[in-house]
This record gives structure tokens, C-alpha cells and sequence, in this order.
């Protein structure tokens, strides 16, 4: 009888330790995505590339119109996009979306890219727009973005559409083209537009 007590004890207590250690297992596991470490990120629902092995592109995105609504010809486009440069110094220049817009607004002297140092052109409202949309966007579709850089060289991805609805609900709409008088400069920089190269000058004689 005594022999049997003494065998159980130390059963007994190597229960509990392995109870005790496997509690913070067991929990974790119910808690699961819930659990109090883990953190909410927006999801990124855009497209990513690399360039060059140096410059990476992360969550580069079109907001489009909110759902049952369609981006029309003619209309302007924001593009949102981060970039994280672990290269030297370099420079994005230029952005083009052949067969979707006619030119791209980007803001003056183009994004300096400091070697070791990210940017962030992710809004909620656009640094970067598509002027002159040369067909009509839902929400869902894909549209090719070319990216230049002075040094990386460039890339082509195909980038979404994503309806201003749930987690870009509160991203603002591209503002509208204002083309600029004779005497004004120019805010940003983009390819010349048709109809602002098309305007002719007032003329006042005598």
C-alpha cells in the first residue's frame, strides 16, 4: 500500500507540470488569429514587384468607383503604391498605363528615391493619377502600369482595380484636371494632354 502511494506521487506531479505546460499551447491554439499578439494589417490586395534586385514594389493599386459603379473614358484615376529602395539613390521619372490612360500625373521633379529609405505615395488621397482614361474600369479588372526609373530601369506589372468599397471606402477620388492658364505653372508633372495643347490663346488687338 505504501509502496503503491509512493509510485503514484510522482506520477502525480509529472501530470500537473505537463498540464501546466501545455496550457499556454492549448490556448494559443484556441485563440488562433484572435490571440492578443497578433496584430490587424490592411490587406495588401495590390500588385508587387522587384526591381533591378534593389527597388521593390508593394500594394500598387487603381481605385475605381464604388461597386455597380464604372470609371469612364475620360475620366482621372488615382494609383497608390509604396516603394522601399535598398539600392543606391535612384529616381522614379515616369509612369505610363498603355491602352488605359493617356498620361500619368506624378508629383513635380518625379519620386526621389534616397538609397535605404522608403516612400509611400498610399494616400487616402492620390499623389499619383491617371489623366484621360482611354476606356471605361470596374472594379476587378487588372491594367498595365509601367514603372521607369532612372537607374532600375523599368517594369511593367498588371495592376488591379480596386472599387472605393470596405478597406479603401475612405480613399479619395482623383480630383479633377484643371488645365492651367498661359501665365500658370504647372503643379505636377505629365505628358502634355490634347485638349490643353489644343486651347488656343486669347488674342487682344488694338
Amino acid at each position: 500500500m505504501n509502496l503503491s502511494n509512493r509510485t503514484a506521487a510522482p506520477l502525480r506531479v509529472l501530470a500537473v507540470v505537463a498540464a501546466t505546460a501545455l496550457a499556454p499551447a492549448i490556448a494559443g491554439c484556441e485563440a488562433g488569429f484572435n490571440a492578443p499578439t497578433q496584430r490587424w494589417h490592411q490587406p495588401s490586395a495590390g500588385a508587387s514587384a522587384v526591381v533591378g534586385n534593389v527597388i521593390r514594389i508593394n500594394n500598387m493599386f487603381v481605385l475605381g468607383e464604388p461597386p455597380a459603379f464604372s470609371l469612364q473614358r475620360g475620366d482621372s484615376a488615382g494609383l497608390f503604391l509604396a516603394l522601399a529602395n535598398n539600392g543606391g539613390p535612384d529616381r522614379l521619372i515616369a509612369i505610363s498605363a498603355p491602352g488605359s490612360a493617356t498620361a500619368v500625373q506624378m508629383p513635380g521633379g518625379g519620386v526621389r528615391l534616397a538609397s535605404q529609405q522608403s516612400v509611400f505615395l498610399t494616400g487616402p488621397a492620390p499623389q499619383v493619377i491617371l489623366r484621360g482614361l482611354t476606356r471605361r474600369l470596374n472594379g476587378g479588372q487588372h491594367i498595365l502600369i509601367v514603372l521607369h526609373f532612372l537607374r532600375a530601369g523599368s517594369v511593367a506589372l498588371q495592376v488591379p482595380v480596386m472599387p472605393r468599397a470596405q478597406w479603401f471606402a475612405t480613399y479619395a477620388p482623383a480630383p479633377p484636371l484643371v488645365t492651367p492658364s498661359a501665365s500658370a505653372s504647372p503643379g505636377g508633372t505629365a505628358s502634355p494632354s490634347p485638349a490643353a495643347s489644343a486651347s488656343p490663346s486669347a488674342t487682344t488687338t488694338g
